[in-house]
């Protein structure tokens, strides 16, 4: 087989590559997936129960960039979603991130007002803090609130999630989840709150629907290699294994699910209930609020477990944000740079903990330094 360009994954770095290339380049392109499905992490599906369900934990689509919002609109309709989250927090469900509201349901109304008027007076009314920087003021009711936030809603969700401290983290991991100086209870603030009408699989069918892409499921690129003839290649997995780990592997952290479906309505109050402190597992997803589906007389839900990663046995989900691992992800990209005809992109391959826009994005970018 003769292509012009071989993508490696199907995910959203891959596809919206692929796309690009076929539509504007009019090149032939090979995508190939491991996986027996396209859509990556995103990849949804109907249980047996009719409802759609994210097979790889939830995915919320969410961007302030109006180009990438606008990009995918071609291949979507959307519908309005705000995400809600709680934590359990002392047995009762606060709002997440925490913020003036979480603090009304938590404490006295005196204090609950001193505390407000300090983090408005310190930081401004709409501020978004990171907990450790809030630990660093000093202040004796600032800090014990930090000291309260810290360690009922990121020190034990941190050490399940990470098995690491929220110290030991790059600060660009708690800082994904800030303190809120606002009553806002959405989990996230973009101006572009959306989920894909028909779900993720359907945008990606739509997406690489084109006569310019070929798609080859359930292959191990290496495995094909020598049959397929190509001109450059696109790499978007982890980068440590394309290198055959030359040095030292790159390490991640893992998922793994429960899916349960219930005959009721509705399991919980909003689409993800997380549990900092108690069970083994971090969190409750339930998909009806994510699709839409409010029709269904049942539900489904996810228990959310993180693990280990184990090549052998489960998914890379999340690269682990670290010094030593920036390290020897430079000694990697001083390889990757050696070689003329083979681009990485994508969240294994940069080793970065992107939301799906900032995938997209990232796409899109690279696509623009391509020439004919």
């Amino acid at each position: 087989m003769i292509v012009d360009y071989l993508i490696v994954g199907a995910g959203f770095t891959g596809a919206v590559l692929a796309e690009r290339i076929a539509n504007e380049f009019d090149k032939k392109v090979l995508i190939v997936d491991r996986r027996l499905h396209i859509g990556g992490n995103a990849y949804d599906e109907y249980d047996e129960y009719g409802v759609l369900i994210h097979r790889y934990g939830p995915h919320i689509f969410h961007t302030s960039s109006k180009r990438v919002f606008d990009y995918l609109s071609r291949f979507t309709e959307w519908y309005p979603y705000y995400h809600r989250v709680q934590a359990v927090i002392e047995g009762k469900p606060i709002p997440i991130p925490f913020s003036l509201a979480s603090i009304r349901m938590l404490f006295s109304q005196k204090l609950a007002e001193k505390l407000e008027e300090k983090l408005i007076t310190h930081f401004g009314y709409g501020s978004r803090i990171p907990i450790l920087k809030l630990k660093e003021i000093q202040d004796p009711d600032l800090s014990f609130l930090a000291d309260y936030i810290y360690r009922n809603v990121f020190e034990g969700y941190t050490l399940k999630q990470w098995g690491l401290r929220p110290e030991d983290l790059s600060p660009s991991v708690t800082g994904r989840v800030p303190i809120l100086v606002s009553y806002d209870q959405r989990y996230f603030q973009d101006p572009y709150q959306v989920m894909p009408k028909k779900g993720y699989t359907a945008l990606f069918r739509r997406m690489l629907q084109h006569p310019n892409i070929s798609i080859l499921l359930g292959a191990n690129w290496k495995e094909i290699e020598g049959e397929i003839s190509f001109n450059r290649l696109i790499f978007t997995g982890r980068i440590d294994e394309f290198f055959n780990h030359l040095h030292g592997p790159l390490p991640y952290r893992s998922l793994s699910f429960r899916f349960e479906n219930y005959p009721q309505p509705w399991f919980q109050e909003v689409g993800q209930v997380n549990y900092p402190n108690e069970y083994l597992f971090t969190r409750i997803t339930e998909f009806k609020y994510l699709t839409g589906q409010n029709f269904l007389p049942y539900t489904t839900v996810a228990y959310e477990y993180p693990e280990v990663y184990d090549p052998s046995k489960n998914e890379p989900y999340y690269p682990i944000p670290r010094d030593e691992n920036e390290e020897r992800l430079k000694l990697y990209q001083k390889e990757a740079a050696k070689l003329k005809t083979v681009l990485f992109a994508g969240r294994l391959a940069d080793y970065r903990y992107y939301n799906m826009d900032q995938a997209v994005a990232r796409a899109l970018k690279l696509f623009e330094g391509l020439t004919r």
